[in-house]
């Protein structure tokens, strides 16, 4: 399949106040998946675990060409990273290359943060 026919699958995490309690939110054809309480953790842990709902959520669909799609630009490397395996993993790196051994995305890659529908979903949630 080509490139232009891969699924989107948009991403994205935070928390109010940093740290504390986390949400993300997964944007898929259209439809806005909320993860309203991901527990407690920072910014960072709130990225990694949004990019794992997505994934999870991907392949529970049952897709095979996919592009998880996010703007934590250090979340995308150390992501891209995970998934050659060269490198030892730990955390949400450890858990997010073991779960793309089943259906790996095609790609992971940045957009900028005005792009990234699931964090126009999240700042909804949020207007200032």
């Amino acid at each position: 399949m080509s490139a232009g026919r891969r699924i989107k699958v948009y991403f994205d995490g935070g928390c109010r106040p940093n740290p504390g309690r986390m949400e993300g939110a997964v944007v898929i054809r259209g439809e806005t998946i909320l993860f309203p309480d991901m527990g407690t953790g920072n910014n960072t842990d709130a990225e990694w675990l949004a990019l794992i709902r997505a994934l999870e959520t991907a392949q529970a669909r049952g897709l095979q060409e996919f592009d998880l799609i996010g703007d934590a630009l250090e979340i995308i490397r150390a992501a891209n990273r995970a998934l050659t395996g060269e490198h030892p993993l730990t955390g949400h790196a450890a858990t997010f290359a073991m779960l793309a051994r089943r259906a790996p995305p095609a790609r992971i890659r940045w957009t900028r943060r005005a792009q990234n529908l699931a964090g126009i979903a999240l700042a909804r949630l949020h207007p200032r």
